[in-house]
C-alpha cells in the first residue's frame, strides 16, 4: 500500500504532484466510554485507522473528583467518558500504547493535576522518561465556572493548582502543554466571537500572572512557560467569521506576550491551539446535515496557514442523538484525512494574506476584543469577573439572544426552522438508533473492580501518601510530586479530591440567571403569559417551577435558558444551579411548594436519575407534582420515561422555548383540577 504523504514529483493526466507539503495537524477523535478496557480497544482501533493523537474523555465522576461508588456518581459512571479511579485503571486505559511516542490530550480540569500524575506514573512504569512525554491537559478552571460546571474548589485554590501544574511541567515535562485555555465551551455557553476572544485571553492572563507571581519559575525562564500555553477553541458554522477570529486570536496573543510579559522570541509567542468544531450547532433534526456542518467548521481552522490549528478533533454527525459508534468516529476522521491528504491545501502559504475583507473583519474583532479584555482587567481580571458573575451573566444574555433568534427565525438553521420537510433518514433506521449505548452493567463492574483495588492495596502506604498530599496543600508546596507518589501508592480519585476538599473547601458558582434580560414582548409570549396568569388565578397563587440538574452534569446552558424563559412567562423560578442529588431536588420541591419540576440531564443518565427523583417525590407524598425532563434522550429512553410517569420529554429538536413553556403550563393546568 502506498504512503499517501510520500514526497516526490510525477505527472499523471497532466497534473503535477509537488514535492513539498506542510506537515498536517494532529488527527484526533474525542474518545472514551464504559470502562478503561473498552476505551483502550477503541484507541487501538482509531490509531490503526490513521488517528495521530489521542483525546481522552473522562466520565463526570472522574472530572468532579468522585470515585465510581460515590452516591453522586450513581447513573453517571462511564456515560460521557471513561472512569479512572486509580492507577490500575490508567494502566489499562493505555495498555500496549507507548506513551513516549504518543501525543495525548486529556479533557480534564478540576482534577487535572491528579490525572496528569496518574499518566506520569504509568508512563514511568512503561520506562518512558518524563521529558519525552507530549500532550496536554485542559486544566482551564475558569471556564468551568462559566459553562461546563466540573469545578470542585473555589477560584483561588483552583488557580493555585493550575500554577503548580504549569511550574512542574516546565521543569519536568518540557514538551507538555500544561493548560488548554478553553474558549470551546464558552461558545457552547453562548459566547459571541468577541467574548470568546476576550474571556479566553483574560483567563490566560490570569494564569500567567499567577505563575509569574508564585515564585516557582525563574524570571529568565518565564518566556518558556509562556511558550507552553495552548488554547482549545471552538469553530462555528459562520466560517468566514471563524477564520477571522482565529487570525485575531493569533495577533492578540502575540501582542499580550510582547507587551505584558516582554517575550522577545517569536517562537514563544505563537498562538498554539487545538480545536473541536462546534457541537452547539449539531441538530437532532435531519442529523445527516451535521456532516456538512462539521466539514465547513473544520475548514475555518485549517484554511488559514498563519492561524492553523495544531490538532483537530471532530464530533460525529450523530452526537446530538447520543454517543457515537466507532464507525461514526471513522467517518469524521476521514473528513480530516481527505482535506489533509487529497487536497492541495498544505502546498501553499496563507491564502488569505492580502484580502481586504479578511483584514477588515480581523481588525474589527481585535479592537472589540481588546476593549472587552480591558474591562475585565480593570475589574480585577478573570477571577474577579467570575466571582462578580460578570462573565456568566454576559454568556447567559448572549445565549438567550441566540435562542430567541432561532425561535423567531431570524437565525436560520436548516432542518430546524427552515427547510424542515424531510424524508426519513436511513442512517438512523438501524436497531441501535445510530448511537452507542453504554451497557448498564458497566457501572456495577467498575464499582466491583474499585472494591477489589481497595482491598488489595497497602492501606498504610495510602494513608501516608494522603497525609503528605494534605501537607503540601496546607503549606503551599507544589502538589504534583505528592500526587504522583499518591498515584503509585494506589490512592483513588475520590480520596485525592477529598484530601484537597478538606484543605480548600468546595464552591458553587453564580448561575447568572437572575440578572439576564427579559425577552421581547412578542405576541406568542404574551399569549403564554396570559395563560400563566389564568392558571395561577384558578389555582390561587403564582405558578412556580423548579428547574433541577440532578447528577454531575454541569452543562447548564439549557437549564439556564428554561429558567430565564419561565421567568419571562410570569412564573416564579427555583433554580439553584448544578450538581444536585435527587433527594435535594425532592426536598426543594416540598419546601418551595412548586407546581412542576423540570429536570435537565445531558450526560446520558436521564433514566436512573429521573426515576430516582420520581421515587423520592412519591415517598414524600408529592407524586402528583408533574415532572418533565430535557436532554439528549434517545427515542426508546423517552418512551421509558413517559411510561414511568414523566409528563413530557424535550430534546434538542424542541428549540422553541415559548412553545415548551406553553406545554408546561398546560401540564400544570391538567395536573391540578383543584387549587394547589
Amino acid at each position: 500500500m502506498s504512503n499517501p504523504s510520500a514526497t516526490g514529483s510525477e505527472e499523471r493526466e497532466g497534473q503535477e504532484f509537488p514535492a513539498k507539503r506542510e506537515k498536517p495537524w494532529l488527527f484526533r477523535t474525542y474518545s472514551g466510554h464504559s470502562s478503561a478496557a473498552a476505551s483502550n480497544a477503541l484507541y487501538h482501533t482509531n490509531l490503526r485507522r490513521g488517528q495521530t493523537g489521542l483525546s481522552v474523555a473522562f466520565d463526570l465522576p472522574t472530572q468532579t473528583g468522585y470515585d465510581s461508588d460515590h452516591p453522586l456518581a450513581q447513573g453517571e459512571v462511564g456515560k460521557v467518558g471513561v472512569p479512572i479511579c486509580h492507577i490500575g485503571d490508567m494502566r489499562l486505559l493505555f495498555d500496549r500504547i507507548p506513551l513516549e511516542r504518543m501525543n495525548t490530550s486529556m479533557t480534564i480540569n478540576a482534577t487535572a493535576a491528579w490525572l496528569l500524575a496518574l499518566y506520569i506514573a504509568v508512563a514511568e512504569e512503561q520506562g518512558a522518561p518524563r521529558a519525552a512525554l507530549s500532550g496536554t491537559i485542559q486544566n482551564d478552571i475558569i471556564k468551568e465556572y462559566l459553562s461546563r460546571g466540573t469545578y470542585i474548589f473555589p477560584p483561588q485554590p483552583s488557580m493555585r493548582l493550575i500554577t503548580d501544574v504549569i511550574s512542574f511541567t516546565y521543569r519536568d515535562l518540557p514538551k507538555w502543554n500544561p493548560i488548554n485555555v478553553c474558549s470551546y465551551h464558552l461558545q457552547e455557553a453562548g459566547a459571541t466571537p468577541v467574548q470568546e476572544l476576550a474571556f479566553a485571553l483574560a483567563t490566560a492572563v490570569a494564569v500567567l500572572d499567577g505563575v509569574r507571581d508564585s515564585g516557582q519559575v525563574k524570571p529568565q525562564d518565564f518566556a518558556k512557560v509562556v511558550g507552553r500555553i495552548s488554547f482549545f477553541v471552538n469553530a462555528g458554522i459562520r466560517f468566514v467569521t471563524e477564520i477571522c477570529k482565529m487570525r485575531a486570536f493569533a495577533r492578540l496573543w502575540d501582542a499580550i506576550c510582547r507587551e505584558r510579559y516582554g517575550v522577545a522570541e517569536a517562537k514563544y509567542r505563537l498562538f498554539r491551539y487545538g480545536v473541536q468544531v462546534n457541537s452547539l450547532g449539531l441538530t437532532e433534526q435531519q442529523p445527516e446535515n451535521n456532516v456538512y456542518r462539521i466539514l465547513l467548521e473544520m475548514l475555518a481552522v485549517v484554511l488559514s496557514k498563519d492561524a492553523r490549528a495544531r490538532a483537530v478533533q471532530l464530533p460525529t454527525w450523530n452526537e446530538a442523538l447520543g454517543l457515537p459508534r466507532p464507525w461514526d468516529q471513522q467517518w469524521s476522521l476521514r473528513l480530516q484525512q481527505i482535506v489533509a491528504v487529497e487536497t492541495d491545501l498544505l502546498e501553499y502559504d496563507d491564502i488569505f494574506n492580502g484580502s481586504a475583507v479578511i483584514e477588515a473583519k480581523v481588525a474589527a474583532l481585535e479592537a472589540e476584543a481588546r476593549a472587552e479584555l480591558e474591562r475585565i482587567l480593570e475589574m480585577g481580571g478573570a477571577v474577579a469577573a467570575v466571582e462578580s458573575s460578570y462573565m456568566k451573566q454576559a454568556l447567559v444574555e448572549s445565549h438567550t439572544r441566540r435562542v430567541q433568534a432561532i425561535e423567531s427565525g431570524a437565525l436560520p438553521v436548516v432542518g430546524v426552522n427552515v427547510f424542515t420537510e424531510s424524508a426519513p433518514s436511513p442512517l438512523t433506521a438501524g436497531a441501535d438508533g445510530a448511537i452507542l449505548t453504554v451497557d448498564p452493567a458497566a457501572e456495577a463492574e467498575q464499582i466491583a473492580r474499585l472494591a477489589a483495588w481497595r482491598e488489595a492495596r497497602d492501606g498504610d502506604a495510602v494513608a501516608r501518601a494522603l497525609a503528605d498530599l494534605r501537607v503540601a496543600a496546607q503549606t503551599g508546596g507544589n502538589i504534583m510530586e505528592p500526587s504522583i507518589a499518591a498515584a503509585r501508592a494506589g490512592v483513588t480519585t475520590g480520596e485525592w479530591s477529598a484530601a484537597l476538599r478538606q484543605v480548600f473547601g468546595e464552591y458553587r458558582a453564580p448561575t447568572g440567571v437572575g440578572l439576564a434580560p427579559a425577552a421581547s414582548d412578542a405576541e406568542r409570549l404574551r399569549l403564554v403569559r396570559a395563560e400563566v396568569k389564568r392558571v395561577a388565578s384558578r389555582l390561587g397563587r403564582p405558578l412556580k417551577i423548579l428547574v433541577g440538574k440532578p447528577g454531575l452534569d454541569g452543562h447548564s446552558n439549557g437549564a439556564e435558558q428554561i429558567a430565564v424563559k419561565a421567568r419571562d412567562c410570569g412564573m416564579e423560578v427555583v433554580y439553584e444551579g448544578i450538581r444536585l442529588t435527587p433527594e435535594q431536588i425532592a426536598n426543594a420541591a416540598l419546601e418551595e411548594g412548586v407546581h412542576v419540576i423540570g429536570l435537565s440531564i445531558l450526560s446520558g443518565s436521564h433514566v436512573p436519575l429521573a426515576g430516582e427523583v420520581m421515587t423520592r417525590l412519591a415517598a414524600m407524598g408529592l407524586g402528583d407534582v408533574p415532572v418533565v425532563v430535557g436532554g439528549i434522550i434517545p427515542p426508546e429512553d423517552a418512551r421509558r420515561l413517559l411510561a414511568a410517569g414523566l409528563k413530557a420529554v424535550f430534546t434538542p429538536k424542541d428549540f422553541d422555548l415559548t412553545a415548551i413553556m406553553g406545554r408546561i403550563v398546560g401540564i400544570i393546568d391538567g395536573a391540578y383540577p383543584q387549587a394547589a
